[in-house]
């Protein structure tokens, strides 16, 4: 290739590492082409390269985890996973991170990210009909970058961020998870979950094909904002990093929302042939894609591409990641139809290319030539690492068991327990969000497990987002399978069974080996327990370099789960709802209290092995529960995990102000321990007998220990006794996270 525009900078190996590439990746390059990269060919092949793009420090392990399954359409390699669920219905969900930006700029690095995610889901051709979003930031009250209180900043432009772009959009906000912890001062996290529906004969896909079909280029104008985004959030943050200028892109949900419908129109015209939607890395990543999926190639004209300013050159307009943006392969000849839609619904389309059968990449930007790549060279042979791993030097001294101190008064630790931003209520942060829009939500924030009506059908559908980032802290492989775990757990707890589950690994920096080997373990964790419990894994994300100066976060593998109800006549409940009912105690527990937040959060020790996950007795325990919900047995289910048994019961007395009275066989010190596999659930007393034979016909350990009724919590244990006024407890855990925040 001869033509190139003057006035590109001179490409360098030097050049090529300010833009994230290594010495040795740059020279593969020059390999590849035969000659050396244009300054738009390097900016290109730095994007498609990036770890966020390319995955080439993770995809070594990535191939174990399981994501084949009866009811599976769509795994990994597409927007977004498929998965049948009965009646002519499939379901597409992914789960994606916003980190970088959104400490960056917390505000529009969190609506972006729900912006994205949602075009991730209808760009399939399934309509978004509800969103999750799982929060992880520091300590409220520790400076950041020497700026105090920037954290309460972080926690306020996040959280308005997330429930602004989804309110405007109309999609409800129905769960997720927030965590506060230390390890997050420098590295908050921000992942978002979206889930459509659609037809099962309506799922497209972003497969390029038809030389000589037009590629046509709708949405919002190009402008700089996150221009090489992709390889800013491959990167770990430095001292400085906070107070750089915002890469960030900047949204627009009410464009999004025309975008949706626009799209989703189209897409039922049967004039397209693929469709994606220009996220991290812009047009590159989105045309590299379709085409590498298609085995094609294209030819693009930049000079067509509509901008928001001028001046933007080849390099730019090919790396911006403005926002609510999608590229389309028409089916030539109805190009002008598709235009038609577009245009009835106020968008701007340009057709700036068409597909071509050379496999590679032939790109003008005002009739000169700029890049002329091959396209599985960039994409599908990217470079892969296996990179050295190490078992971390001060694993023995995370695991050293601690003394564990006795509560002394146990009214006073569950009291202070729950008074912490971490255990305490959410409501602050999910009454900002619009939960109920489109009117599907059977129960949204707060429970284990939010549901929605599949409308026309009598499925309900189950969501949960999970993971316990010291569990992972202290033993990733431990920790990646609670976090499967509990998410079947929740998700079994309002009678629902898995069909799928998304993942957002978040860890730091991939060339340290010490956090190599934590990604590993955490991947070898979720493989063991997806096979073990027959959930397909059918989409996810993977997020490195989550540090700064030198401080990784806590290895953090967020599992975001999905589940059918068959029937949703009577749907479990997390509180307790009948005076009179009676407490029985599923699965025995083992005194673990390892990285708990007992110890955590009233006695300063983050130390320990986390509770053994028994994958056995956790399939045991979920198939107990979904059956005593589909016999409709149960009021209430309630799964034990952080905080112990004092916390879950506490949260179910919350609902409606009802206390226990209980007997249980345990030392004070065992109402805070965390052993998994355990439920709390409350059944009208003429169904106990039938409840405890079906819980040993599975084998689930099950004790009635009391029943529900009065204002107060009362425990009768091994050699104690406590009582506290629920309406005492609920005030200090409603107001732990806005006292926290300094309201």
């Amino acid at each position: 290739m001869t033509e190139v525009l003057l006035d590109e900078p001179q490409v360098d190996v030097a050049l090529a590492k300010r833009q994230g590439m290594t010495a040795e990746e740059y020279e593969h390059l020059v390999m590849v082409l035969g000659r050396t990269p244009t300054y738009t060919e390097l900016g290109v092949a730095s994007a498609l390269w990036s770890e966020h793009c390319s995955y080439k420090s993770s995809k070594v392990y990535l191939r174990e985890l399981p994501s084949e399954g009866p009811y599976v359409l769509q795994g990994p390699g597409e927007n977004a996973g498929v998965v049948d669920v009965g009646n002519g219905w499939v379901v597409v969900f992914k789960m994606e991170s916003h980190n970088h930006p959104s400490y960056i700029e917390p505000y529009q690095g969190a609506a972006t990210g729900v912006g994205g995610i949602l075009r991730d889901v209808f760009t399939m051709g399934a309509r978004p009909v509800a969103v999750m979003d799982s929060l992880f930031f520091g300590s409220l009250d520790a400076p950041t970058d020497g700026r105090p209180s920037r954290m309460r900043h972080l926690v306020d432009g996040v959280v308005r961020g997330v429930g602004d772009y989804a309110n405007c959009v109309g999609i409800p906000n129905v769960g997720g998870e927030t965590r506060f912890h230390s390890c997050y001062d420098g590295n908050i996290l921000v992942n978002a979950f979206a889930l459509g529906i659609a037809r099962r004969d309506a799922i497209h896909k972003a497969k390029a094909a038809g030389p000589g079909n037009p590629i046509l280029y709708v949405g919002s104008r190009t402008g700089r904002d996150g221009i090489h985004g992709a390889t800013m959030a491959s990167e770990a943050f430095g001292e400085q990093s906070a107070h750089k200028l915002p890469t960030v892109q900047v949204g627009d949900p009410f464009a999004e929302k025309v975008l949706l419908e626009a799209t989703l129109q189209a897409l039922r015209s049967g004039a397209v042939v693929a469709v994606q939607d220009m996220g991290a890395a812009g047009l590159t990543s989105s045309s590299f894609e379709m085409a590498s999926r298609g085995g094609t190639g294209m030819e693009l004209e930049l000079s067509r591409v509509p901008l928001r300013e001028p001046g933007l050159g080849p390099f730019e307009i090919m790396l911006s990641e403005s926002q609510e943006r999608m590229l389309f392969v028409a089916r030539r000849g109805k190009e002008e139809e598709l235009s038609r839609i577009f245009q009835r619904w106020g968008l701007e389309v340009a057709e700036i290319g068409r597909v071509t059968g050379t496999g590679r990449a032939e790109v003008r930007f005002r009739g000169a030539r700029v890049a002329d790549l091959p396209i599985a060279a960039l994409t599908d042979e990217a470079p892969v690492y296996r990179r050295p791993v190490r078992e971390p030097r001060d694993l023995v001294q995370r695991q050293w068991q601690p003394q564990v101190p006795e509560p002394g008064d146990i009214g006073a630790a569950l009291r202070s327990l729950l008074g912490t931003p971490e255990l305490g209520s959410k409501e602050w942060i999910t009454r900002q969000y619009d939960s109920t829009v489109r009117t599907n939500t059977i129960l949204g924030p707060g429970g284990d497990a939010a549901v929605l009506r599949l409308k026309g059908s009598p499925l309900g559908l189950a969501l949960t987002s999970d993971v316990n980032p010291v569990y992972c802290f202290l033993d990733p492989f431990q920790g990646a399978m609670q976090a499967v775990a509990e998410a079947m757990r929740n998700l079994a707890c309002v009678g629902a069974e898995p069909v799928g589950l998304t993942d957002c690994l978040n860890f730091g920096n991939p060339e340290n080996p010490e956090i190599s080997w934590e990604f590993r373990e955490a991947v070898h964790g979720i493989a063991r327990a997806c096979r073990a419990l027959d959930i397909p894994v059918i989409s996810g994300n993977v997020s490195l370099y989550n540090e700064t100066a030198g401080q990784s976060i806590h290895p953090t593998p967020t599992i975001g789960m999905v589940g059918v109800i068959p029937d949703l006549v009577q749907v479990p409940v997390s509180w307790f709802t009948e005076a009179g009912d009676r407490v029985i105690l599923l699965g025995d527990d083992q005194r673990e209290l390892g990285g708990s937040a007992y110890l955590r959060l009233l006695h300063g020790i983050e130390q320990g092995r986390p509770p053994v996950v028994d994958l056995d007795a956790e399939a045991r325990l979920a198939e107990l529960l979904r059956y005593l919900a589909f016999e409709r047995q149960l009021h209430t289910a309630h799964d034990v995990s952080e905080g112990g048994l004092a916390v879950t019961l506490a949260e179910a007395c919350f609902g409606r102000g009802l206390g226990v009275e209980l007997e249980l066989p345990l030392e004070p010190v065992q109402l805070f321990s965390e052993t998994q596999a355990r439920a709390v659930i409350a059944v009208p007393p003429r169904q106990v007998k039938a409840v405890l034979e079906t819980a040993a016909e599975l084998k689930v350990p099950a004790r009635d220990v009391g029943k529900v009724g009065g204002g107060r919590l009362q425990l009768k244990l091994s050699g104690a006794k406590v009582a506290v006024e629920v309406e005492e407890l609920r005030r200090v855990w409603a107001t732990a996270l806005p006292r926290a925040l300094g309201m």
